[in-house]
């Protein structure tokens, strides 16, 4: 599990999947914190140690967190958490061990608390992105294969 205690408005968490190449990307620049799905394999040129950006070629997803402005006590420090599953396909991101998001890399869809964005489904398109509706069932059974 990957891990980073931030404030909102500050916050770059990249946690790479043991199975070459899913990446996720939790990042709160100010305004709105996104997670973003990402495929190492799509980023272009030599990778930078230590970047602190989101290779734009190489998201799958986004998803819309929070907004800054709807926190309670913004000033608050969070502890932000990404959990791969042992296969390494899905992860959860945590705030405060409170399930946010879920992403599926096998079956290329996600999901997160806000619903948020949904774009019209393009032909062919690889990853679901028409719907980001929370899904408690899948998010039980991820922690119960986790701790099983």
């Amino acid at each position: 599990m990957d891990s980073l205690n931030f404030t909102a408005g500050r916050a770059f968490l990249r946690s790479d999947s043991s199975v070459a190449p899913w990446r996720a990307v939790f990042e709160d620049e100010g305004p709105a914190a996104y997670l973003y799905a990402c495929d190492r394999s799509r980023e272009r040129g030599g990778q930078e140690q230590g970047r602190q950006t989101v290779a734009e070629e190489s998201v799958l997803d986004a998803m819309l967190i929070y907004n800054g402005s709807s926190l309670p006590e913004p000033e608050r420090e969070r502890l932000a958490s990404i959990q791969w599953s042992r296969s390494g396909e899905q992860c959860v991101l945590y705030i405060d061990g409170a399930a946010q998001a879920f992403m599926d890399f096998t079956a290329r869809v996600s999901f997160c608390r806000s619903n948020f964005p949904n774009y019209l489904q393009e032909q062919g398109e690889g990853w679901r992105r028409h719907s980001h509706a929370w899904d408690p069932a899948v998010i039980e059974a991820f922690e119960a294969a986790i701790y099983a």
